[in-house]
């Protein structure tokens, strides 16, 4: 790489980080406090809320929270505010309605993360994509904090694989179910391994920032490596006579499994909110 490469690809990393807003002296950086319950005391209550439902209610690999857990933990974040993560409406990134050239990236940060559970937020600049993706194994609770998004997702459908003479092998039939507009505040969304809309996208309409608990979070080494795909309609490849009624059609489309798109690519940034106290993780 070229010294004016390296140049360039700092200068892109310190203006994404001036865009989401977390570089605004709004947001002035903290020092990790000390595990001591003076420093627990600063901790927003539903933010510490959250960071031990997560830590209770996840149980690793292979498992799916209770439903009593999973109806508490979207209690807790449909209750969140901006405020919980050190964000606000009134920075600058939520209030840009500038075009950005060219495709707009997106921006992430992880409040915290371990082998059972993560809580991260992404900013996406208005017209920005996270491409249509899977969540292997995972359950998967998304609050959009601020902004408007459109969501589309998708689930496998019975059967797998579909045997049609004009139907491409590596085309698999899945079945929409959401394809709606979001805007906050509004309720979390829950995705399971199988169903609930496992394989989504998010577009965003205006600046948005969405807090997402994963879990268990991706991992190769775990087998749960993103998987990402393109849409097609459900009357490209059928003739609509083969398994589905032909009104029913527009419920269903063929995903093709691709290459990892170029606008899936992101910036990673510090978490400089509110910390979590992990010393009362276990607590009632």
């Amino acid at each position: 790489m070229t010294i004016e490469a390296m140049v360039e690809q700092r200068r892109e990393s310190v203006a994404q980080v001036h865009r989401v807003g977390y570089a605004n002296r709004a947001m002035i950086r903290k020092k990790r406090c000390k595990r001591t319950k003076k420093c627990a005391s600063t901790v927003p209550m539903a933010l510490q809320d959250l960071f031990v439902s997560c830590r209770q209610m996840f149980k690793g690999p292979d498992t799916v929270p209770l439903p009593e857990d999973i109806k508490r933990l979207c209690n807790i974040l449909d209750n969140m505010k901006p405020e919980d993560v050190g964000l606000s409406s009134e920075l600058q990134f939520f209030k840009t309605k500038a075009a950005v050239k060219g495709t707009p990236r997106v921006t992430y940060t992880t409040i915290y993360q371990c082998n059972d559970f993560s809580m991260c937020i992404f900013f996406l600049p208005a017209n920005a994509v996270i491409p249509l993706h899977n969540h292997p194994g995972m359950t998967v609770f998304s609050k959009l904090l601020l902004g408007k998004m459109h969501i589309k997702a998708y689930d496998w459908a019975d059967p797998p694989r579909a045997d049609g003479p004009d139907t491409p092998i590596q085309l698999r039939l899945a079945k929409l179910e959401a394809d709606s507009v979001l805007t906050a505040p509004c309720n979390t969304s829950v995705l399971y391994p199988t169903t609930g809309g496992n394989i989504h996208q998010f577009t965003a309409i205006t600046p948005c920032a969405v807090l997402d608990v994963l879990g268990p979070p991706y991992s190769k080494e775990g087998d749960r490596d993103c998987s990402y795909y393109k849409d097609f309609p459900y009357t490209a490849f059928s003739n609509g006579e083969m398994e589905l009624k032909k009104e029913e059609g527009s419920c269903y489309a063929w995903l093709e499994e691709t290459d990892v798109p170029e606008n899936s690519k992101m910036d990673g940034i510090e978490y400089l909110g509110p910390q979590v106290d992990e010393s009362r993780g276990f607590s009632s």
